[in-house]
């Protein structure tokens, strides 16, 4: 069966363009997660009509198929389960159409996050969502876990800027979910697709809403000698009217990392840090700035620094946009959670992380969107230590239930994937499970697109299942 199908994907793309060495299949075995899988074959398609095909081919042969985009991904939402066929879009590079006066581009899945920014900046406008990994993040993968990024406090994550998005849907057929007039007719497939992580199908155009770039901006670093205090400026920038275009949080560990990787001026010696940037007219984004040096000083900062120019303002944010690459320096392997909090709560839980991590003997590092209350701990590891992994996943399971138990939820960002769906009846009811299997089966009867991920198996009759055995790496 396996020579068949690699010989029937061949013939549908090109020889060149479906791999099945060893080696291969290892390197997509996984994403950027800590969770391992096994493929069939890798096939890379170039136009929506090879991912129909490369779809038929599986259908025929009765496998599944798991879409994957750059494999930024950080909840194992890419990794082949059941020895899947891997479906990769980053081949399909295309920036089809961009309307500057509607400001409206229509892209393939494969085009890189910056590289559209890039690519119509020219025009004044920018794509919104911003995550961290946006270097090398694809479109596709950020619709596939609607994914935010540092500025979606003011602009919104994914889902708020895809207007219409062409999908192959898990029998082959291609069909258009929204559109771009203002209120599509029917449903909003559209939005139930954004977020759904391959489970419904495989995106093969997007039409993007652009946004205009700000006329002014400025970019703020405040330091502070305890965590709370920087905690506590966050509800006090917000409670004071302004919402800034980001408000990100470094605590200490991660601060020192990023600084000696970066040298972007950031205190070593700080207990925490905000990154704070404010956009929009000039005077407005002045007297926003003022407002949040007033609210920082007001809450302990030592410092308040303001960006001179575009250059220090880049620096800042690529130390802010470097932290996971920073982090290399003190160990090879890393666990990021995400989840979000009541922003109320943040030095509750936070301090709930630090316990964690302490009684677990683990280097645990925060860098999180604060505004959102979008959580971000991050342990450092070195996997070859004994019995580390172990530990791991304990503390990883302890931070989530102490997320859900101060009122938050699941995944802010990164999806739900294998890492969180074991989790999900923490906050999802046997009857929500049943309505959103269903929800799931309408597009994919067979279960064959992207399959074990996001729902508990038996979510329609409550008979839970777990990650499977050896998963993890």
């Amino acid at each position: 069966m396996h020579a068949a199908l690699v010989a029937d994907l061949e013939q549908a793309l090109a020889p060149d363009r479906v791999r099945a060495s060893p080696l291969e299949l290892d390197l997509y075995a996984r994403d950027a997660s800590i969770i391992a899988g096994q493929a069939e074959v890798v096939c890379f398609p170039l136009t929506p009509e090879e991912v129909q095909a490369c779809v038929r081919v599986c259908r025929k042969h009765g496998r599944p198929f798991v879409p994957r985009g750059s494999g930024t991904g950080l909840a194992g939402g890419a990794v082949p389960i059941g020895d899947p066929v891997v479906i990769v879009t980053t081949k399909m590079t295309r920036i089809l159409e961009v309307d500057a006066d509607e400001r409206v581009a229509w892209v393939e899945p494969g085009v890189l996050n910056l590289d559209l920014s890039r690519a119509v900046a020219h025009l004044g406008l920018h794509y919104a969502p911003d995550p961290s990994s946006q270097q090398s993040c694809s479109i596709g993968g950020n619709v596939a876990t609607n994914s935010g990024g540092p500025h979606c406090l003011l602009y919104g994550v994914t889902s708020a800027h895809v207007l219409a998005v062409e999908v192959c849907l898990p029998d082959g057929s291609l069909v258009m979910l929204g559109g771009l007039d203002p209120e599509p007719a029917g449903y909003d497939l559209r939005g139930v697709f954004v977020g759904s992580e391959g489970t419904m199908g495989i995106a093969t155009r997007i039409a993007v809403r652009l946004t205009p770039l700000p006329p002014a901006v400025r970019t703020l670093l405040l330091d502070f000698t305890s965590v709370e205090a920087a905690a506590a400026a966050v509800s006090g920038i917000i409670a004071a009217g302004l919402v800034p275009a980001a408000l990100e949080m470094m605590d200490a560990e991660i601060t020192r990392a990023v600084e000696d990787f970066v040298h972007a001026g950031f205190p070593r010696d700080a207990a925490a840090v905000l990154l704070v940037e404010v956009d929009g007219l000039p005077s407005g984004v002045d007297a926003a700035a003022d407002i949040v040096s007033r609210v920082g000083r007001g809450h302990g900062a030592r410092t308040v620094r303001v960006a001179a120019d575009d250059a220090e303002r880049a620096l800042l944010w690529k130390g802010r946009k470097s932290a996971f690459g920073a982090i290399a320096r003190i160990a090879p392997n890393y666990y990021l959670h995400d989840a979000v909090v009541p922003r109320t709560r943040l030095v509750e839980v936070m301090k709930a992380v630090y316990d964690i991590a302490k009684r677990y003997d683990l280097v645990m590092m925060n860098v999180f969107h604060a505004g959102d209350g979008n959580l971000h701990p991050l342990i450092v590891f070195d996997r070859r230590a004994d019995g580390v992994l172990d530990r791991v996943m304990a503390a990883g399971e302890e931070i989530i239930q102490a997320c859900v138990g101060a009122g938050g939820v699941l995944s802010g960002e990164h999806g739900i994937g294998l890492e969180k769906r074991d989790y999900m009846p923490l906050i999802f009811s046997p009857d929500d499970l049943d309505a959103q299997a269903r929800l799931r089966e309408a597009f994919d009867p067979d279960g064959v697109a992207n399959p074990e991920k996001v729902l508990p198996a038996g979510s329609r009759c409550g008979d839970l299942q777990r990650v499977p055995e050896g998963a993890w790496i």
